[in-house]
């Protein structure tokens, strides 16, 4: 009784809404969907924030990923990113870009690359676009330590397929790290050009099992962006998170991912998330306001009110660093 009526004000929720975009009470639009596949890792990354998830029940379907897609897409939403875990852990990765392809702009993948050079060139042809590969370091004994694997030479190998195949632009996702690997940046520039990729550098965010270390290895991205300015040809500003690009001179591209405390990166997201067990999220940040989904899916829930589900998880999404700063 109680899942019935819960249905029903869903329902109601998307006929209230049908014919508008999804645009959340701040004014921010939603028109991208990041979607966790599965919380298992062949890598095991000290500080993975584990896109905001604790304790997953399982993980959706094929299918259920396609009718997620499908109804998102009916919403407004074009910009879908596969991610995990490890994506490429599932046996049907391949599988559900093809099926999610005919419903989307843009499909695009994070991934750690170490089983990317099998699968990059069938990935190409399901429908993936581009691809993220996390690459903390670019030496041996950095990397080991960064993610409990000596797999230095699979993930180049895996970034080199990428490229092969077409997915473009490849970025390489670089974790910062005080004491770490924060002295290898011009390096991983290097390493980037030497590559034909895109260097991301990403803050460390104190989630899941990075809570703990936040303290001792947050290293602040500001300054090193300043320098990075200085180097440049000319900076191209995304409208995602109004995430900065620098060009440098010289050749190389430098992108920098700074959400710490950052409440322009707030005012600019332009994301929903769907956990691995198929829930809506709100905000990575967050994990107490998400909005069941693949659970009305298996009780046989009217199409409506998954798209109901889809509005109700709009209407919960809240600034996350705004709301500290003025706190």
């Amino acid at each position: 009784m109680i899942a019935d009526k819960r249905e029903a004000e869903l329902e109601m929720l998307a006929c209230e809404g049908r014919g508008e975009r999804l645009v959340d009470p701040y004014g921010r639009h939603v028109n991208s969907l990041r979607i966790s596949l599965t919380q298992r890792c062949n890598f095991d990354c000290f500080f993975c924030h584990r896109e905001g998830e604790s304790n997953p029940r399982g993980e959706a379907t094929a299918d259920e990923v396609e009718t997620l897609v499908d109804v998102a897409a009916e919403l407004g939403i074009g910009r879908f990113k596969l991610t995990g875990g490890e994506p490429l852990l599932r046996d049907d990765i391949v599988e559900i870009v093809q099926r999610i392809a005919p419903y989307s702009e843009e499909i695009s993948m994070t991934t750690n690359g170490s089983l990317l050079a099998e699968k990059a060139l069938d990935l190409k042809r399901a429908g993936l676009r581009r691809v993220n590969v996390s690459l903390h370091s670019k030496r041996p004994e950095i990397l080991k330590e960064i993610t409990g694997r000596d797999a230095l030479t699979e993930v180049k190998r895996g970034i080199r397929a990428a490229i092969d195949a077409g997915l473009e632009p490849v970025k390489l996702n670089m974790v910062v790290l005080r004491g770490i690997n924060d002295g290898e940046v011009p390096e991983m520039i290097e390493l980037s050009k030497e590559l034909g990729a895109i260097l991301q550098l990403i803050e460390f965010q104190p989630l899941e099992r990075g809570a703990e270390s936040w303290d001792e290895y947050n290293y602040d991205l500001r300054p090193l962006e300043e320098e990075l300015e200085a180097r440049s040809e000319y900076v191209h500003e995304r409208k995602l998170h109004r995430r900065r690009q620098y060009h440098l001179r010289g050749g190389g591209v430098v992108e920098v991912v700074r959400p710490m405390h950052n409440s322009q990166f707030c005012r600019f997201c332009t994301r929903l998330r769907v956990t691995s067990d198929g829930r809506l999220k709100p905000c990575l940040m967050r994990d107490d306001n998400l909005v069941e989904a693949v659970s009305l899916l298996r009780r046989g829930a009217a199409r409506n009110a998954l798209a109901g589900a889809f509005r109700e998880a709009v209407v919960r999404r809240k600034p996350y660093w705004r709301e500290r700063a003025e706190g």
